[in-house]
């Protein structure tokens, strides 16, 4: 069983899809036992703990430095002792020393069918606003594993949603959220538990 951690930095609904699909049996070879925002108030941390998971807050404003905020992250993800590591809407960049010692089992997701609308600034609604400013009548979302690029790691799975012409940003991240990004990372983390599995099973 693979020992996920999830770092989020708002309200956790990527998170709760992730252990929804654990209770459904969606997910059979991975769990999530640990959850890290760089937010003290994000709703994340209140998911994590009702489902008795491990959770803290290490936010970058509580150190001196961004040097000494990396080294508590990196130790913290060390003690965990984690297999995979999930960014579900955490906005904050990795070190490339964390990025480097976990190459491979750092997986995110982003709202948009990657190329399109991603890179610096693109997070939250600001990328169902470029989509609609853009005029696309297909957007999605995109789950791949993160490198010292912003959004340009290889891509794992995506998955299209359509654009509607009454959408808001509000309503279009809605529905790439329920048809896409609900979708995609449960899938995503079960595809990578088991092809571990299958790795150690042929060892």
């Amino acid at each position: 069983m693979l020992r996920v951690g999830v770092l989020v930095s708002g309200g956790g609904t990527n998170l709760q899809a992730i252990l929804d699909a654990e209770k459904s049996g969606m997910i059979r070879n991975a769990k999530v036992v640990y959850v890290l925002s760089n937010n003290a108030s994000a709703y994340a941390l209140t998911r994590a703990a009702s489902a008795g998971i491990a959770n803290e807050c290490i936010s970058p404003s509580s150190f001196e430095t961004r040097e000494d905020f990396h080294r508590a992250l990196l130790a913290a993800i060390e003690r965990e002792q984690l297999d995979l590591i999930v960014l579900a809407g955490y906005l904050v960049k990795l070190p490339d020393e964390m990025i480097q010692r976990y190459r491979g089992r750092i997986m995110n997701i982003h709202p948009s069918l990657i190329p399109s609308f991603c890179g610096k600034g693109a997070y939250g609604l600001k990328v169902h606003e470029q989509a609609l400013r853009r005029g696309v009548k297909v957007t999605g979302a995109t789950v791949h594993l993160v490198d010292e690029g912003l959004d340009e790691g290889p891509i794992l799975l995506q998955k299209a949603v359509e654009v509607k012409p009454d959408d808001t940003p509000e309503t279009l991240q809605r529905r790439v959220m329920e048809e896409a990004e609900w979708v995609l990372l449960p899938r995503a983390i079960e595809d990578f538990a088991r092809a571990a599995a299958e790795r150690e099973d042929k060892a």
